[in-house]
């Protein structure tokens, strides 16, 4: 099967983060999401796309059938990509405010999210994250965004040993294997649904 995913063209994925902040944790899986594929996946590269600057969803701001200048380059980056990794933190058992506000502008007509693959990664304490998963992937159903089953990746980042260094870098072999994982299952799914697998 490597062969086969070695010879297909790259996989552009456009990342979100739910987390604006600038130590986030789930910010830091993008970036090891992005050195993993550069060191040892091939055809495929990660691209962190940045939710901050979106207004709040407000309908009265598309004007003359055209959107605000922030949401149609969202929009233009979430079309161009041929899968979607979520990194997820959990606020409230769900979703944070500025990712579901993102998944709603891109979900606007025509909705920008359909058919593409795609996999949730989540850090935080307790469990993980992982209702923010759940939600999402209930979230995605509507949208007709296809998510990977398998692996499911939650990570604690409270519980030793630690997974990341002073400058947010993730640093556990383990987690980073985990990761990978998630990417290669994310690449072989994006090539069976585009009928290249």
């Amino acid at each position: 099967m490597e062969s086969l995913l070695a010879a297909s063209p790259v996989i552009k994925v456009a990342a979100l983060c739910g987390s604006l902040r600038q130590a986030s944790f789930n910010r830091a899986l993008i970036r090891s999401a992005a050195e993993i594929c550069e060191k040892s996946v091939s055809g495929m590269k990660v691209e962190y796309v940045d939710v901050s600057p979106l207004p709040m969803l407000n309908t009265d701001l598309e004007v003359g059938g055209r959107f605000p200048a922030a949401v149609d380059a969202f929009r233009q980056k979430i079309l161009q990509a041929d899968s979607i990794l979520f990194a997820s933190p959990e606020y409230n058992y769900s979703v944070t405010a500025p990712l579901k506000n993102a998944i709603d502008w891109a979900s606007r007509p025509p909705n920008v999210w359909a058919d593409k693959a795609a996999a949730i990664v989540s850090a935080g304490g307790g469990f993980g994250g992982g209702r923010s998963q759940y939600h999402l992937r209930q979230i995605g159903v509507y949208l007709d965004l296809h998510f990977i089953n398998k692996p499911e990746f939650f990570l604690n980042v409270f519980q030793p040993p630690l997974k990341f260094d002073d400058d947010g870098n993730l640093t556990d072999a383990e987690t980073k294997e985990r990761l990978k994982e998630v990417l290669l299952s994310l690449q072989a799914f994006t090539l069976r649904l585009q009928g290249k697998l």
